[in-house]
């Protein structure tokens, strides 16, 4: 995933991430919170390019607040405790991507 542009330098910042698929879309969970780069990042411009596998995509990212929609952040926590063995922390949503215009 690239998230960009980063807050200090201006340039995208791409990172290798974990991630769980949830109603199209894509979920992470930052074990460091809000104190993750990435996650400042996002927080400054949810604007980002996404590429699993061959598929790339251009989305946007948002944390999404437990106290907003608690049953989102269950539900990717569990997700991502049974795909990885961790699943504490900061969910991150990344939107699904939309369908191509023709």
């Amino acid at each position: 995933m690239s998230a960009g542009p980063r807050r200090r330098s201006g340039r995208p910042r791409r990172i290798e991430i974990w991630f769980t698929r949830h109603e199209g879309g894509y979920d992470r969970v930052a074990e460091h919170g809000r104190r993750a780069q990435w996650v400042q990042n996002i927080l400054a411009d949810p604007v980002v390019r996404v590429r699993v596998g061959a598929h790339r995509f251009q989305s946007r990212a948002r944390v999404v607040e437990a106290s907003g929609d608690s049953g989102l952040v269950r539900t990717v926590r569990r997700l991502s405790e049974a795909q990885y063995g961790r699943g504490a922390g900061l969910v991150v949503e990344i939107a699904p991507p939309r369908p191509a215009r023709t």
